[in-house]
């Protein structure tokens, strides 16, 4: 099988998306890092994952009042502009990009959408992790979406692990699921056709301990399959 290169935006837990995609070895990882500014690497890359991690700031999506309700250690405002930056090179290159929990919360604010900066703030609970462990929620998805399409199923149980989610939907996506009390789980394109793979969700695939379930292990084959169409 060909080999296919996929870069992951860095993250403190980086090593659970490499593990995610590295037991095939015809899958090459490179970790896009703001530290390291390696922004060219990403000219080499079949794929985009951004992945998890600190809250982005919110002067990028013109709500700078919100800085007051998130703890400043958990806003790294040159990872924000590195990754916008990396997102906006995969959308002229044309590659499938898969974003996981803060990576669907950037990917809304690089399409001009909002977040909510602090879900318990709302009245939305239940999505934060609990004394250090992931939570659990189901969540619907929409029917006929590329997620749909994917996991091959109305209803999932999935992990849970944020604080902040998806106010007004970015320009040109639409919601792909939901979760039980309202909270966006999932977002794509509104129109896919004819335009690079482009799937956000909200929990964390790369890390769910029931690595079989659909809402894991297909939402990995759907990407990889994405980019090796492209290769």
């Amino acid at each position: 099988m060909k080999k296919i290169t996929i870069g992951i935006t860095s993250c403190s837990k980086y090593e659970n998306y490499e593990k995610w995609f590295t037991h095939d070895p015809s899958i090459e990882v490179v970790m896009l890092s703001w530290k390291n500014k390696n922004f060219e690497d990403l000219k080499r890359c079949d794929g985009i994952v951004l992945s998890g991690g600190e809250d982005v700031h919110p002067k990028f999506y013109n709500k700078p009042e919100y800085i007051s309700m998130l703890d400043p250690k958990d806003v790294i405002e040159a990872r924000d502009e590195f990754e916008l930056k990396v997102i906006d090179e995969a959308m002229k290159m044309e590659v499938p990009v898969l974003g996981i929990c803060r990576g669907l919360q950037i990917a809304n604010v690089y399409f001009k959408g909002t977040l909510i900066p602090d879900l318990p703030s709302v009245g939305k609970n239940k999505h934060a992790k609990d004394e250090g462990y992931d939570q659990r929620h189901e969540v619907t998805v929409v029917p006929e979406t590329i997620l749909f399409q994917a996991v091959h199923a109305i209803h999932g149980e999935v992990n849970s692990a944020h604080h902040q989610a998806t106010d007004k939907i970015g320009e040109g996506l639409a919601v792909s699921a939901n979760s039980s009390n309202g909270v966006v789980e999932g977002l794509e394109r509104k129109d896919p056709k004819g335009k690079p793979f482009l799937l956000l969700v909200q929990w964390h695939p790369e890390r769910m301990k029931d690595a079989d379930n659909a809402f894991s292990k297909n939402i990995r084959e759907a990407f990889i399959s994405e980019v090796r169409k492209k290769k």
